[in-house]
């Protein structure tokens, strides 16, 4: 199956409106959510669908279809692996109808045992991503009756590399600060353009892969933010904003980061573009409920009654958690991205607790002591206290 055009752009356009609400470092795959959000739709009712079917972009009654779709687009694509996994629990009986528009291959088993299932997702997401991302990111309680997730990964080379340089900005709020940079030079003139948006300015310089996956780093003026230069970069994809080619460029400062001059040189040559930049990693964790408006879930996650009779007739079931953990890193030689989304389904009410148990709970909130002990001999091989907790960061995985 080939992806429709309409289908890209509903997916690009989520994107953009994702790209609208973020802040400071951070990295995200719409394309991890969007299926997901086509297949709780396919089985959603009330304004749980309507909110769903819009954000998707279609139909709910097409939802599923497109969403299979949509997989089976990714998983042709050379230099990226992509999956989608079900696991569901013994007490939910999912309607065969439902299930059926699901990709092959992708049921698994809640057992009730968090444990036991946290070992079973973070297994699963490891393996999708090769070990880059090693933790399913959804919340597991008492009454979690349904995960359905999706793990995207891609690497690709560059057609040619960059080389390693150390570099220091002169100026910006980089200023100072010893980089791992990267430079190389091309005559292929159009890998670079400028485009002029209601925003401002922004630069576009297209790096290519050798897998037919590419990256397009975009710079905007200094005063632009995330949303205004990554939603540029999606139009300018759209083919909505002009771009200035290389070679049609003038001279002078003619773009964000981009000058055109005259210069002597020893030898005859051509125009060259000669690019430096810095290489990264980004690491992010999102909570796709703390913007469920954006994502089409403002209703699903409402507990207080069912929405998904078409995935389950008996019991009511709500979005209990919706979560995406991703990380990229650009490098001389190439670029690796993944990405894992999961979607954890609950029972609106929880099961009878009929049991009785004691608990001891310690806690650790002022500065404390620590000994490494050799068990057999008793040996302390290291002492320590604790005075300087590791702060949390967002995006931030624990060691």
């Amino acid at each position: 199956m080939e992806v429709t055009n309409a289908t890209i752009r509903t997916v690009n356009g989520l994107t953009a409106r994702w790209a609208g609400v973020v802040s400071d470092g951070t990295l995200f795959s719409a394309a991890g959510v969007w299926p997901l959000l086509g297949f709780l739709a396919d089985g959603a009712d009330g304004a749980a669908r309507t909110e769903l079917a819009e954000v998707v972009g279609f139909p709910a009654q097409e939802a599923a279809y497109r969403a299979r779709e949509f997989m089976a687009t990714l998983g042709a694509i050379r230099g990226l692996d992509s999956a989608l996994g079900l696991w569901t629990d013994r007490r939910l009986k999912v309607r065969e109808e439902w299930e059926a528009g699901l990709p092959a291959g992708t049921r698994g088993e809640l057992s009730g045992d968090h444990p036991a299932d946290r070992a079973t997702l973070d297994a699963w997401a490891t393996e999708r991503t090769g070990g880059l991302i090693d933790h399913m990111p959804v919340e597991l309680t008492d009454c979690t009756v349904l995960v359905l997730a999706s793990a995207l990964a891609l690497r690709t080379k560059w057609l040619r590399p960059f080389e390693e340089r150390y570099f220091r900005p002169k100026a910006g709020p980089w200023q100072g600060r010893a980089l791992l940079g990267l430079r190389r030079r091309s005559v292929l003139l159009d890998r670079i353009g400028v485009a002029d948006t209601p925003d401002g300015p922004v630069t576009e310089l297209k790096v290519l892969g050798s897998t037919g996956i590419d990256v397009h780093l975009l710079l905007g003026e200094e005063r632009m933010g995330p949303g205004q230069v990554l939603g540029a970069g999606v139009d300018i994809l759209g083919g909505t904003h002009e771009v200035v080619p290389g070679p049609q460029l003038p001279y002078g400062d003619v773009g964000p980061g981009v000058r055109v001059e005259k210069e002597r040189c020893v030898r005859p040559r051509p125009t060259t573009l000669r690019v430096m930049t810095a290489a990264y990693e980004v690491r992010a964790e999102h909570d796709l409920l703390t913007q469920s408006g954006l994502f089409g879930l403002t209703a699903a996650s409402d507990s207080r009654q069912g929405h998904f009779p078409g995935i389950c007739e008996y019991p009511p079931l709500f979005v209990e958690s919706a979560q995406q953990s991703a990380m990229a890193r650009f490098g001389a030689l190439g670029f690796e991205a993944v990405a894992v989304t999961s979607v954890g389904v609950s029972l609106t009410s929880a099961p009878e607790r009929r049991y009785v148990t004691t608990t001891i709970r310690a806690t650790f909130d002022r500065p404390f002591g620590f000994l490494a002990v050799h068990r057999p001999s008793r040996l302390v091989l290291a002492a320590g206290w604790v005075t300087d907790p590791k702060p949390y960061r967002e995006g931030q995985e624990s060691n």
